[in-house]
């Protein structure tokens, strides 16, 4: 009789890029924090660490939740990193709706900023100057069912006043960009720091809530806030002046005070930083204000994950002690 050794750590290439996410971030750690809380929800299962992880993979690689359930099945790589063996079987799509329930918005956001505590501590963020930005995130891509039930209930149009009546998604709003960019859905905030690239903050809104207005969900304390004219509004630089901010916001051209070399040199400082949101998912994968902030915060932990990778971070986390698998997901 043969016997064959199915081993994962020698099975999955050395130079695999998940292999860098398990060096930089232990999800061990991570998971060991919810410990209290979560350890009652549930029947003993695979692991808060493992629905953690299984988050992020849905994350990093933009994948439903029928696929990876295929991908963690059939996928060495998925299942080294998970910590399954070849012939463990693997969650079903269903695991994954729950374990977002479970962890939910706030705790999700909490490992968001537990990774960027430690990345503070490493020195990697340096807090001197901030890039603040908005983007649209489109619940649907047309609302024509919902204006047709207005109207045939009297309403003239369908705008902002009532759009709660007939939405599927009562948190989503409408809005727009210039004047040719309209959306219906929401709108991600996030402020990011200059020096590592790393992103500090994430805040979602309903579309209709101007950035002037958001940024007091994502301002620093402290250091110079470096955005675009739709920072250089009034309740924008209040904010900046209340958070001890020195604005570094691009001035419109009739504004009293416009320095063309230095909105240059300004717009030459953000453009780095521009294309933060390109690789993000910008629709709604979930309806309701809570979950998609969760679908927000996962993009931030990739993103943020990505960078450290790129930067050659050390690993953020001494190893977890205890057993987080021990605690369903």
């Amino acid at each position: 009789m043969l016997f064959y050794n199915y081993d994962l750590e020698k099975i999955v290439r050395a130079n695999h890029p998940l292999r860098d996410v398990a060096r930089v971030v232990d999800f061990r750690h991570l998971a060991v924090q919810f410990w209290k809380v979560l350890k009652k929800l549930g029947r003993r299962g695979y692991g808060l660490d493992v629905g953690i992880k299984c988050l992020f993979l849905q994350f990093w690689y933009d994948l439903s939740d029928r696929e990876l359930e295929d991908r963690l099945r059939d996928d060495t790589g998925f299942r080294w990193f998970c910590g399954f063996e070849l012939e463990d079987v693997t969650p079903d799509h269903t695991y994954f709706t729950r374990i977002r329930t479970l962890l939910g918005a706030e705790r999700i956001g909490k490992i968001f900023k537990m990774i960027l505590e430690q990345a503070e501590e490493k020195k990697i963020v340096r807090k001197v100057f901030t890039f603040v930005d908005a983007t649209a995130i489109k619940t649907k891509e047309t609302t024509w069912a919902e204006r047709d039930k207005a109207l045939a209930d009297g309403a003239e149009k369908l705008n902002n006043k009532n759009i709660e009546e007939y939405s599927a998604d009562k948190d989503a709003r409408f809005g727009c960009k210039g004047k040719d960019k309209f959306w219906y859905g929401y709108k991600a905030h996030a402020s990011v720091d200059m020096g590592s690239g790393l992103i500090r903050t994430v805040a979602v809104t309903p579309a209709n809530v101007s950035e002037q207005d958001a940024l007091k969900l994502i301002c620093p304390e402290g250091g110079m806030v470096v955005g675009d004219k739709a920072y250089c509004l009034k309740t924008a630089q209040e904010t900046m002046a209340i958070k001890d901010c020195h604005s570094g916001a691009v001035l419109k051209n009739n504004m009293k005070g416009k320095n063309k070399d230095k909105d240059r040199w300004l717009t030459k400082l953000r453009a780095p930083f521009e294309n933060v949101f390109s690789k993000w998912e910008h629709k709604a994968r979930y309806r309701g204000l809570l979950r998609v902030q969760l679908q927000i915060f996962l993009e931030a932990i990739v993103f943020n994950v990505k960078r450290l990778l790129v930067i050659n971070s050390p690993p953020l986390f001494a190893p977890a002690v205890g057993g987080a698998r021990d605690h369903f997901a």
